[in-house]
Parts: structure tokens; C-alpha cells; sequence
């Protein structure tokens, strides 16, 4: 049993966040927050499954409910439901291309960890429908989603096109569901997608088996540190990403000699910053090349200038995840570290910021989020909870 004050505000904010829809991202009405949203929820739904807090699992159950239940015809789920009058959101300039990940996900996570299998029989047709668009979205048959723009969690950021981290959700969501299914079709794609992961995602003497040809001489400028952001056709993103390289370890896609380099270069980003990682580095400065194509990818205001936000910015929510990737390989006295970090910043002004700024540390996103307080419970159940594991019966490659 975790007793900490943290902690335990933590799961108070995860109640406050609870409606009769499920959970909101934010108790404040702030830019569209107070609503139901397909990421925010199901990372929450894992914090409160894990937690063990019934009052909050049920809140995970009739989460993943509103989703499903307003998932589109074609397949591709709910950015975000509103509470109040149940309207829906597809997305804005672009879809979400997570979402149906994030779902399966989600609803097998619920499944494994309550041996409910209710929802899970429930949706079994819209699961397919969530592994069909994603397929559709590859375009080319060749196993790895296109990303539009806008289209995952980074949705003011610069990156599109094939993105590490949503080719390695796909990954998870095939793996759990098979798992639950028996489906020798999702575990065969699991497995060609990782295969594709390995062969364009990581820079080697003798790149064999690339996505495109022009792929092979961009990498030539790619990190020999840790896993390719993402690549489209014209550019490969050289920064580092710390959501998919926290997934890449979390679910086992590297080999040792590969394990050990991404920590490494995690402990020494850590050692400089004595603090929470960005999620992307280094942060584009004003000068930068990529600063114009930043500037212009905004919905309420400009949020990334450099050290905010996405753009070199420290999310509570994708350490969390860290901390279990880091348990996962072992490094339990830096996640403890870590986690140490996640609570000192969560406990900041109004609580549980969405992000800090990457170099003063200060809030600099919308108070009292969700995520931030699921991120904490995340971590702190990973280090001393069987039941994480659980969800990483697969966490070596095949």
C-alpha cells in the first residue's frame, strides 16, 4: 500500500475529475479540457486500475463506455466527449491517429487487470474497427501509420508523418488484445511492425530493409543515442523523443546493447537538468530553423515558445510512464529518483500542472490536470505492484 501525501492528492484529484461519463482531463473549464478525451482517459483508467481504488475503477469502466460508445462508423475513436451535452469531437485540423490505440489499449488494460470480460465482449467489433483504420491509415500497406500533423498528444509540435511512438501503441494494442483473443492476425502484425521499427528506427553501420530509399542517406544524421523520433519524406526529426524511447524500453523492442544507451543517455540528460526530462530535446530556440513551422501550429495561443510546453517543456505524465520503464530495466534507484521529481513538481502552486517549464522548473500548463496525477500513480505502482506487469506479459520482442 502506497501511503505519501503526493500520492494520496493524487488520487483525490483523480475523484474530483470523475463525472457519470468518465474521466476529465482537467476540473477546470479551461480550452476544451473539462471533457471526456480518449489519451487522457484511458492513461488515467490505467492509473485508477491500478490504484485498486474501486470508486475510481468504475470511473475507468464507464470511461472507456463513452468512448466506444462514440467511436465513428469508419473506426477512428473520439478525440474528446463533452460531459454536459455528450457532443463529440473527431479532432480539429487533423484527426487523432493514437486514439485507436489508445482505446484498445484502454479496454484491455480494464479487462487483464479486473477479469471483467464484459466490456471486452462488448466491443470486439469495434475493436476490429480500431486495427482496420489503423491499417488504412499506413496507405501503402508497408505496417507503419502515417501521422498527419497535429495528429498524436504533440498536437502543437512540428513532427508528421511515420512517428516511433504511434507505431509502438499500435504495437502494445495488438499485443494486449491478441493476448486476450488468441487472434494470430494481430500477433503476426505486432510482430511485421516491430520488425519495421528495427530496421528505420535505429541507426546502424548497414542500414538494411529501410522504409524508403531516401530514408537510408537521411539517417546517415540520425542519433547513434537512442530510437529515431520519426521520419516522412522529406525529413527525419533528430530529436530526442522521450515518450518513444520510455516505450521502446517499457515494451522490450531493444536489444541490450541498445537498452543501455538510451538509459544512458536519459541518466546524463537527467544529471545535467536534476529534474524531470522534456519530452522532446533539445528545445528549439528562436532562431532555430524549425521555430517558423512551430510558431504557426497553435489552436488557443502560442504555448511553445522554448522551454514551454511541448517544445522543451516537463510533462509530469510521460515520466510517470518513465519510472515504469525504468523499473521494467531495472534501474530502481533512478526511478525512485524520478518519482521523487514527479511528486516535488505535482506539488507546485495550484497542484498537478499539466507541464513545467524546461528550465525554471515554474508551471506553465493548465492546473490540476489529470494526467499529471495519473503519471504519479502510474510510477508509483510500477515500482511496487505486480499487477503492472501484467500489462508487460510481452516485453521481449516476438
Amino acid at each position: 500500500m502506497i501511503d505519501s501525501k503526493p500520492y494520496n492528492l493524487a488520487l483525490n484529484l483523480l475523484h474530483e475529475a470523475s463525472t457519470p461519463y468518465g474521466f476529465v482531463a482537467a476540473v477546470k473549464e479551461q480550452d476544451n479540457y473539462k471533457r471526456v478525451w480518449t489519451r487522457d482517459g484511458v492513461i488515467t483508467s490505467i492509473a485508477a486500475l491500478l490504484s485498486g481504488d474501486e470508486a475510481l475503477i468504475k470511473t475507468a469502466k464507464v470511461t472507456l463506455e463513452t468512448l466506444f460508445n462514440n467511436q465513428h462508423k469508419i473506426g477512428f475513436m473520439p478525440s474528446n466527449v463533452s460531459p454536459i451535452d455528450g457532443s463529440v469531437s473527431y479532432g480539429g485540423t487533423s484527426g487523432r491517429a493514437d486514439n485507436p490505440s489508445w482505446a484498445v489499449i484502454g479496454l484491455a488494460s480494464y479487462t487483464i487487470l479486473t477479469d471483467d470480460n464484459t466490456l471486452w465482449n462488448k466491443y470486439n467489433n469495434e475493436v476490429d474497427k480500431c486495427f482496420a483504420v489503423l491499417e488504412s491509415w499506413e496507405f501503402n500497406g508497408k505496417n507503419l501509420v502515417y501521422v498527419p500533423q497535429s495528429g498524436d498528444w504533440a498536437d502543437e509540435y512540428i513532427q508528421h508523418g511515420y512517428i516511433l511512438f504511434d507505431q509502438l501503441l499500435r504495437v502494445w494494442a495488438l499485443k494486449l488484445a491478441s493476448k486476450l483473443s488468441n487472434n494470430k492476425s494481430w500477433m503476426d502484425k505486432a510482430l511485421h511492425i516491430t520488425e519495421s521499427i528495427t530496421a528505420n528506427y535505429w541507426k546502424n553501420e548497414e542500414q538494411k530493409n529501410v522504409y524508403a530509399a531516401n530514408l537510408a542517406h537521411q539517417l546517415e544524421e540520425a542519433s547513434d543515442d537512442f530510437w529515431l523520433m520519426g521520419f516522412n519524406p522529406a525529413r527525419i526529426y533528430k530529436y530526442f523523443d522521450l515518450q518513444a524511447n520510455t516505450f521502446c524500453l517499457l515494451l522490450g523492442l531493444g536489444n541490450d546493447n541498445q537498452n543501455k544507451s538510451v538509459i544512458n543517455y536519459i541518466k546524463n540528460l537527467y544529471q545535467n537538468r536534476q529534474s524531470m526530462l522534456p519530452s522532446f530535446h533539445p528545445t528549439i530556440q528562436d532562431n532555430d530553423y524549425d521555430m517558423q513551422e512551430l510558431k504557426n501550429n497553435h489552436a488557443y495561443g502560442f504555448r511553445n515558445k522554448p522551454g514551454y510546453f511541448h517544445n522543451g517543456g516537463l510533462w509530469p505524465v510521460w515520466n510517470g510512464w518513465l519510472v515504469a520503464a525504468l523499473k521494467v530495466q531495472n534501474e530502481n534507484d533512478f526511478a525512485q529518483d524520478l518519482l521523487t521529481d514527479i511528486d516535488k513538481s505535482n506539488m507546485k502552486d495550484d497542484l498537478f500542472n499539466e507541464c513545467l517549464h524546461g528550465t525554471i522548473h515554474n508551471p506553465c500548463g493548465i492546473p490540476n490536470c489529470t494526467w499529471s496525477a495519473a503519471g504519479a500513480i502510474i510510477g508509483a505502482q510500477a515500482l511496487v505492484n505486480n499487477d503492472f506487469n501484467k500489462l508487460l506479459i510481452f516485453n521481449k520482442k516476438g
